[in-house]
């Protein structure tokens, strides 16, 4: 710990002079007007140096080092505990609750960010008591670039703070949309981490802003029945409702995150679906009970730091009070998981079923905007309103998938495999060369999507032909068992059509390019002898061409057809590089 504490400290003063031009900018703003003690922002520089001078006079902190990053700087957290003498090792095998608090993840919304240090300070301070049972891993701010990259005009429409850190990380990532992928060092990173802290709680801190309305705050939790099980169920019907109650009496009255954009919320709405691109639906896989604070950004910043600062306390309260129900949940999910035969991997909302909530809005319509002159979308907070609005907060599984014997992963896809292991998915290498009865899936269409999706062309709506046969699995490929603890993990990126998968993010995309082909000169003579010695596909070949006028008139087509329907055609095209034993 003295030494990661040493080498934090060295980063830091390694980022004095990088950060040195930020901070002379923001200090002439802020001594101008006292009035702006909301309405800046901790530099990086301050929010660093103020933890390790916590650490270093508080036994109920530690400060420690993750890993790397994308920056220079690596990723800190701050633990929060009472029993200055414990290592994870030791919250892992106690009854205390585990809370992760991720800030910074988009750096321009920065509440989080300074509620989280208000947090750590009183607790050091001892101006507010953390309950025994608690641990608290805080990760001070996860963007460290977007965070260095202080800018005045980063969100056009949020009110305050003054200045703030930028939505992208050193490679230009949502870092938000990178948990699938995690083609940021600090993803990875993170990732780790949640594995070996085995959070019971995750809280994440964001800014946002759909529509307009008169709630500082709304609360987007893991939907719960993508959670389900134990701990769905606990969720939506106790866990979530005493988050709500606390919070009123704390003086906020919450509404579940309003998912409307470029309309009026005043007919209701869908309930969020994070998937497990989202570090929230990523926390899920891991049987995480995960928290997402929304503030809404038009509330001026003071509020909204507050506000987060509360909803912090009243997570942290609660889990405590419920740390017996809380445990007991997540160990029977984490048991039908691990014996589940079927899981879902892809959701869809139930039109069907929904209840009715307590929303205070604001009027809105429409008028003429004084730029085009077309119609455009406005608030009038002259005229609020509370009424009861329709909430949709129930989802059916639209895609199930038996959960096979074994996955093979062909060798050469290190990228997966680096990513699988980084997830602690426990990988097992083939000694030798054998034979085995295996389903194999070819793709045989998907939709792509026309620009880069953060730095991949995202596939959707695959769809797969499987076929069972006898194949090679050579010295090398990997064999993974999908009873253990990273199941869902598993299961949701492997399976082709999963809409999170491998597949969907572009890691096997070198199987869609078909690498040998012919000369039509020489096929042509050659495409006639196959058909001659194959009946079966010669009949297939003349269905064709009566049922397609086009294939019929495209001769290129005839031949491409036929070649594709030999044994000419590599095996390797379309087929996707994960087979399935089933025993």
């Amino acid at each position: 710990m003295i030494n990661r504490s040493i080498l934090f400290a060295l980063s830091v003063l390694l980022s004095l002079q990088s950060i040195a031009q930020q901070r002379r900018q923001t200090t002439a703003d802020d001594n101008q007007d006292e009035r702006r003690i909301y309405e800046r922002v901790p530099a990086y520089q301050r929010l660093t140096d103020t933890y390790a001078g916590l650490a270093a006079k508080s036994p109920k902190i530690q400060l420690d080092i993750l890993g790397p990053t994308d920056t220079q700087y690596p990723l800190p957290v701050i633990y929060c505990s009472n029993n200055k003498n414990q290592q994870i090792k030791n919250w892992q095998q106690n009854s205390q609750i585990r809370i992760l608090i991720n800030n910074g993840i988009h750096p321009g919304e920065y509440d989080g960010i300074e509620a989280s240090l208000n947090l750590v300070e009183e607790i050091a301070s001892g101006k507010i008591t953390l309950p025994d049972n608690v641990v608290l891993a805080i990760i001070p701010s996860f963007n460290i670039y977007g965070t260095v990259n202080l800018r005045q005009h980063s969100r056009a429409n949020q009110n305050g703070p003054f200045v703030t850190g930028f939505r992208g990380n050193a490679q230009n990532l949502d870092l938000n949309r990178d948990f699938i992928k995690m083609d940021a060092l600090e993803t990875q990173t993170l990732a780790r981490f949640i594995v070996e802290f085995d959070p019971d709680v995750l809280i994440d801190n964001h800014v946002s802003n759909g529509a307009d309305y008169q709630h500082v705050m709304t609360l987007l939790s893991t939907q719960h029945n993508k959670l389900g099980g134990a701990m769905g169920n606990y969720l939506n019907k106790v866990f979530e409702p005493k988050v709500f109650a606390d919070m009123k009496s704390r003086g906020y009255d919450l509404v579940p995150y309003v998912n409307v954009w470029g309309t009026t919320p005043d007919k209701g709405w869908n309930a969020y679906l994070e998937t497990p691109r989202y570090l929230s639906g990523f926390a899920a896989m891991f049987n995480v009970y995960a928290f997402v604070a929304e503030t809404h950004m038009l509330k001026p910043y003071k509020d909204r730091v507050a506000s987060t600062y509360a909803l912090m306390r009243s997570i942290i309260d609660l889990s405590s009070k419920n740390a017996v129900d809380i445990k007991a949940t997540r160990n029977a999910q984490k048991e039908a998981i691990v014996n589940a035969v079927y899981l879902p991997i892809e959701w869809a909302i139930d039109t069907t079923a929904h209840t009715k909530i307590n929303f205070k809005g604001y009027e809105g319509g429409y008028k003429a905007s004084e730029i085009s002159g077309t119609e455009r979308l406005y608030y009038d907070r002259d005229k609020p309103y509370e009424k009861k609005v329709t909430y949709y907060n129930t989802y059916k599984p639209s895609q199930i998938v038996a959960i096979p014997y074994r996955y093979v992963v062909l060798q050469g896809w290190h990228k997966v495999i680096e990513k699988l292991k980084n997830n602690g998915v426990k990988v097992h290498k083939l000694e030798k060369d054998s034979t085995a009865e295996v389903t194999i899936s070819y793709i045989t269409s998907y939709e792509t999507v026309d620009k880069p999706y953060e730095g991949h062309y995202l596939h959707s709506n695959i769809k797969v032909e499987k076929v069972q046969k006898f194949h090679m699995l050579r010295k090398g490929d990997y064999i993974i068992d999908p009873e253990q603890l990273a199941k869902r993990y598993i299961v949701e990126t492997l399976e082709p059509t999963a809409p999170d998968g491998f597949f969907a993010w572009g890691f096997f995309d070198a199987i869609l390019q078909q690498k040998e082909w012919y000369s039509s000169y020489v096929f042509e003579d050659l495409a006639v002898k196959i058909l001659n010695e194959d009946p079966e596909l010669k009949e297939k070949f003349e269905a064709r061409k009566r049922s397609d006028a086009d294939f019929a008139k495209d001769g290129k087509a005839q031949l491409y057809f036929i070649y594709i329907n030999s044994d000419y055609h590599e095996p390797e095209h379309m087929r996707y590089p994960v087979f399935r034993l089933d025993k």
